[in-house]
C-alpha cells in the first residue's frame, strides 16, 4: 500500500460509488475496481460492501479511512509549509559583488530584498573577484555578482548586463578627443592589478591580440578608490567601466575615453557554484536583481552598460 492507493481509496469513499470515482480520477471503473480488489487483497480485509447503489465502508474500510485522513492531512500541511517556506524566502542571504557592481546596486537590491523578504537576515560583500570566488566554493557566499571571467570553469551564471571599459585619465591629460584606439594603449601609462585580477589579464589580452605592449605605471591591488586616486594624483592612467569613475568624471577630476576598435566591454553575470546546493528562494532573487539591474541601466543611472537576454524559467 502507498499513499496512491489512499488517496484512490479517499475518492471512492468520497464519490460513494466506484463509476463516479473513475469519473472524478478520469480513469476507466474497471480500473478503479481493480486497484481497490488489488488493495482489500493486499491488506486482507473487505474496505467495501458493494451494492447497485454504490458502496458503503465496512468497519475495516472505516479504520483506513481514519488512515487515508490523516496522510491528506499531513500532505496538504506539508505543502503549506513548504509554500510559505519559499514565499518567506531564505532564512539567511548573503551577496557579494566586486567594488563598482556593489556600490551601484547594493543600495537598490537591498530595498527591494528586505520588502519582498522582511524575516530574511541579508549579508552583503564586497571584493575582489578571487576573494568571492573562493568563499563561493566554501559556501559562505550564497550568490555574487561579478565580471564574468573569461574561463567560468565550474560556475553557474545569468549574464546580466554588458559594461564597456574605458581608459580613465586626469581630467587635464594631454589626450584629444573622446576615444582612444585600442592598439595605442600601449602608449599610455598604467595603473593595473597584478596578473591575477580582470582588469589586468583584460588589458594583456588586448596587447597581445593587437600587438603592443602594456606599459605598466605601477601596480595596485588595492580598491578602487585607491586606484582613482592614485589616477587623481597622476600617478598614471587606469581601466575601468565609466560608473566606477562617474562622479569624479561629471566634476571633471577625471576623463574617460572609450576603447575602440573593437569597442571593450565586459559581461555582469549573477553566479553560484555548480557543485553546491542554493538557498530556498535563490533564483526569484536573481529576478529581483535582474529587475533593479534593468531599471538602472534604461535610466540611465549605469553608465556604458546594455542589457543581455533574460532567461524565462528557472
Amino acid at each position: 500500500m502507498n499513499s496512491d492507493d489512499l488517496a484512490l481509496f479517499a475518492q471512492v469513499v468520497k464519490s460513494a460509488s466506484i463509476s463516479r470515482a473513475a469519473l472524478a480520477l478520469g480513469a476507466d471503473q474497471s480500473t478503479i475496481s481493480r486497484r481497490i480488489g488489488l488493495l482489500e487483497a493486499d491488506l486482507g480485509v473487505r474496505l467495501f460492501h458493494r451494492s447497485g447503489r454504490g458502496v458503503t465502508l465496512t468497519d475495516r474500510g472505516q479504520q483506513l479511512l481514519g488512515f487515508a485522513t490523516q496522510m491528506n492531512e499531513t500532505l496538504a500541511e506539508a505543502e503549506r509549509v513548504m509554500r510559505e517556506s519559499v514565499e518567506h524566502g531564505p532564512v539567511k542571504l548573503c551577496i557579494a559583488a566586486q567594488p563598482t557592481i556593489a556600490r551601484i546596486l547594493f543600495g537598490r537590491i537591498g530595498h527591494a530584498l528586505k520588502a519582498r523578504y522582511p524575516l530574511t537576515q541579508l549579508h552583503f560583500v564586497e571584493g575582489l573577484a578571487a576573494d568571492i570566488l573562493n568563499r563561493l566554493s566554501e559556501g559562505s557566499v550564497d550568490i555574487a555578482l561579478l565580471y564574468l571571467p573569461e574561463h567560468p570553469g565550474a560556475l553557474q551564471f545569468d549574464p546580466l548586463l554588458s559594461e564597456g571599459v574605458q581608459l580613465i585619465t586626469p581630467g587635464d591629460y594631454p589626450l584629444e578627443g573622446d576615444s582612444i584606439a585600442v592598439r595605442d594603449l600601449g602608449e599610455i601609462p598604467l595603473i593595473l592589478p597584478s596578473t591575477h585580477h580582470g582588469l589586468r589579464l583584460l588589458v594583456e589580452s588586448l596587447a597581445g591580440r593587437y600587438g603592443f605592449t602594456t606599459n605598466i605605471a605601477l601596480e595596485c591591488d588595492g580598491s578602487i578608490s585607491i586606484t582613482k586616486q592614485l589616477v587623481l594624483e597622476k600617478c598614471g592612467c587606469t581601466v575601468l567601466p565609466a560608473a566606477a569613475v562617474m562622479e569624479e568624471i561629471k566634476i571633471g577630476r577625471l576623463k574617460s575615453y572609450r576603447l575602440e576598435e573593437p569597442d571593450v566591454s565586459r559581461t555582469v553575470a549573477i553566479v553560484w557554484p555548480k557543485n553546491r546546493t542554493t538557498a530556498d528562494g535563490l533564483w526569484e532573487v536573481t529576478q529581483i536583481i535582474r529587475q533593479h539591474a534593468a531599471a538602472m541601466v534604461e535610466q540611465g543611472m549605469w553608465p556604458g552598460a546594455s542589457l543581455v537576454s533574460v532567461p524565462v524559467s528557472p
